[in-house]
């Protein structure tokens, strides 16, 4: 099978315009400001910084590689090997850009740095998981809980941030940890803005090939659909109503192979705002 997919270049593409991003921030911004970032990252900033008090240069590539690296090869038993092939390459390649590129900030004032940095952050890890990827770190390990046990730890891993910013508040002053923590925020805004992968939606399917329309929807979603018969109201012709859930930002390609199968296809499209048993989560 060839590897130069259109899903492959594509998630190169964005895994290393991500990289790129988040290079930049670190080295523009979050070091320009002394701001610490959250998750795997936070700890390669800590490390670096703890260096410079002890006058031992200590890179912020290197520490934020060795730590990735082990993670990411203990939960690739539980991950897509796709994934986290990807989520390691761009994590390599923010090492690499953030020696490449020069420590410069552009602004003077920390407000404009927590805004313009957290954003800027924010998107490129939102630009990773929009490719399929991510910046790995606490996301490895959250991946690989939730496979294993059917959990979330996201509250754990905002328990790990808190206490990474104690830490970097006490050694280096808690304003600054502060402003990190509005850094956080601009962060996460972004991220849940830009991506949508745990967003689920529902449809609501009306058209009068059911065989042809299921067939094109079971070739492209693992996600389940329900056939219910019905009849027009005003035409009162046979017509079936199909019912799926599926991820929100799969809905551009769902819409896509239903048309090709039925051009006469009406669909539905309602917010989930609850959903309770089990969803497929396609493994990246």
């Amino acid at each position: 099978m060839s590897v130069l997919t259109k899903k492959n270049i594509v998630t190169t593409g964005c895994v290393i315009c991500s990289a790129l991003l988040l290079a930049f921030v670190t080295n523009t911004f979050i070091q320009s400001a002394g701001l610490l970032a959250g998750g795997f990252m936070g700890i390669a900033i800590l490390v670096n910084r703890v260096g410079t008090l002890l006058h031992v240069n200590i890179p912020i590539s290197v520490v934020l590689s060795m730590i990735n690296i082990p993670v990411a090869v203990f939960c690739a038993k539980r991950i897509s090997r796709r994934f986290v092939f990807f989520s390691i390459l761009q994590v390599l390649l923010t090492s690499l850009f953030i020696q490449l590129l020069p420590v410069r900030p552009v602004f003077d004032d920390d407000i404009l740095n927590i805004v313009f940095g957290g954003v800027l952050n924010g998107l490129a890890i939102a630009i990773a998981l929009r490719g399929n990827a991510s910046t790995g770190g606490t996301d490895f390990i959250a991946l690989y809980v939730a496979n294993r046990t059917g959990r979330e730890i996201w509250m754990q891993v905002f328990v790990f941030n808190c206490v990474l910013l104690v830490i970097f508040g006490y050694l280096f002053g808690f304003d600054k940890a502060g402003y990190s923590i509005l850094f956080q925020f601009c962060s996460t805004r972004t991220i849940s803005t830009f991506h949508s992968r745990y967003k689920r939606i529902s449809l609501e399917i009306f058209t009068q090939k059911p065989d042809a329309v299921l067939a094109a929807y079971l070739q492209h979603f693992m996600h389940g659909i329900t056939a219910i018969h019905a009849q027009g109201g005003y035409s009162h012709q046979d017509t079936s109503l199909l019912i799926a859930i599926i991820s929100s930002y799969e809905l551009p390609e769902a819409v896509e192979a239903l048309k090709e199968a039925d051009p006469s296809i009406l669909i539905n499209v309602t917010k989930s705002e609850q959903f309770i048993g089990k969803f497929y989560q396609d493994a990246m």
